[in-house]
């Protein structure tokens, strides 16, 4: 699938792509509005989305039930202009000219629906602020 090349992308990458990752992959679908393309992916990859993960976006109106964790692929980061790594250390590949970006937030691997919404909320926060870097509103 190829993109416009006005249309910047973005790859989350954290161990298992069953909570962070998933998270900030669908406030940025949600947020950016078609204006971002929008992957993520796993170095470990679990077999399904956290479900404290899938309640606390619910809360927020989001979706992502039916996402299914990802392994991250050479191919996806070479198609991506931002990189952001959430925990996934050198597992992550990189490429020169690539944008990294590392975001320091706890993982919510077998936590309950309580911790999770204050990092759900750090997610969001950070990605109105990374849409901000690219010259792109926030859709309502």
């Amino acid at each position: 699938m190829s993109t416009p090349p006005d249309v910047p992308s973005v790859l989350f990458v954290c161990v298992h792509n069953a909570g962070r990752s998933q998270m900030a992959a669908a406030f940025l679908t949600r947020l950016g509005a078609g204006r971002v393309e929008v992957r993520s992916a796993g170095s470990a990859p679990a077999e399904t989305v956290n479900p404290a993960v899938v309640e606390a976006l619910a809360e927020v109106g989001i979706d992502i039930s039916a996402e299914v964790p990802k392994v991250l692929t050479v191919e996806a980061v070479q198609a991506s202009d931002v990189v952001i790594t959430m925990g996934c250390g050198d597992a992550c590949p990189y490429f020169p000219g690539k944008r990294y970006l590392d975001w320091k937030l706890e993982d919510p691997a077998g936590q309950g629906v309580e911790a999770v919404r204050p990092i759900r909320d750090q997610i969001e926060q950070r990605i109105r602020g990374l849409l901000a870097e690219l010259g792109i509103e926030a859709a309502a």
